[in-house]
């Protein structure tokens, strides 16, 4: 009974991360009646510390718990086969929190009106949540969001990790996932100043995990330190010889 209510606690914590991915694409794009970009409804500077910690609070909870320091400590309260699946929910959840708390902040940093311009900035966003969701399948989907840990332990099969490697666009760029992040936060034809605190605090937190997954990395697989001075981080082609050699491997981040 107990692999079956991991699994199905496993189950509902993807489909409450899949429902906070949709509705941020909304959030983020406009598409829903309290998308980003609302009408301001409180104080500039009382809304800009709420953004502001409620941005702090999911970079916090993000990147704390996907270290393997806290991972031991976490699994002596949390079953280890629904670990990752408690990171999703706890993501998830934090999201929702943004989301529902968000304050709007008004003000306007550009307004393209072209119509072949703005076609463009929305082509660009759709690009960059579409190379999200694909990079997770690169990386293994159902592993990142906790759904594989919990299908083996129901088989009474033992978790074995993912195994060293470097699909596609991995011999491109290092990290890939976060490209498509920075496509789906800046691309918008209407960048306001609560988007634009919104662009700039993420990229900065992005910036900043990707040297603590990196450290992880490197020290979980001695390989990966070969590969980072071989394939640039995030813009292709800025590495002399950038571009693994056949044969060679590389672990994706997972935050």
């Amino acid at each position: 009974m107990g692999r079956i209510v991991a699994f199905a606690y496993g189950l509902v914590s993807y489909a409450i991360f899949f429902a906070t991915f949709l509705y941020a694409v909304g959030f983020v794009g406009n598409f829903v009646p309290q998308g980003m970009d609302a009408p301001p409804v409180s104080p500039l500077g009382t809304s800009l510390l709420v953004n502001v910690a409620l941005l702090g609070l999911f970079a916090l909870q993000h990147s704390v718990m996907a270290r393997p320091a806290f991972k031991r400590v976490w699994t002596r309260l949390v079953p280890e086969p629904v670990e990752r699946s408690t990171y999703v929910l706890a993501s998830s959840l934090a999201l929702i929190v943004l989301f529902w708390q968000w304050r709007p902040l008004g003000g306007v940093v550009w307004d393209i009106q072209s119509p072949a311009g703005r076609a463009a900035m929305y082509a660009a966003f759709a690009f960059g949540w579409a190379l999200v969701l694909v990079t997770t399948f690169l990386i293994n989907h159902f592993d990142l969001f906790g759904l594989r840990q919990v299908w083996l332990h129901l088989q009474g099969r033992p978790y074995e990790p993912l195994p060293f490697k470097m699909p596609a666009l991995y011999r491109v760029v290092r990290h890939p996932l976060y490209v498509g992040w920075f496509f789906a936060f800046w691309a918008t034809p209407t960048m306001t100043a609560t988007h634009l605190l919104f662009a700039v605090m993420t990229t900065a937190y992005i910036l900043v995990a990707i040297q603590l997954e990196e450290r992880d990395l490197v020290n979980a697989h001695p390989e990966y330190a070969e590969y980072r001075k071989r394939v640039p981080m995030l813009i292709p082609g800025t590495k002399p010889g950038a571009g693994a050699a056949p044969g060679t491997s590389a672990a994706p981040a997972r935050g």
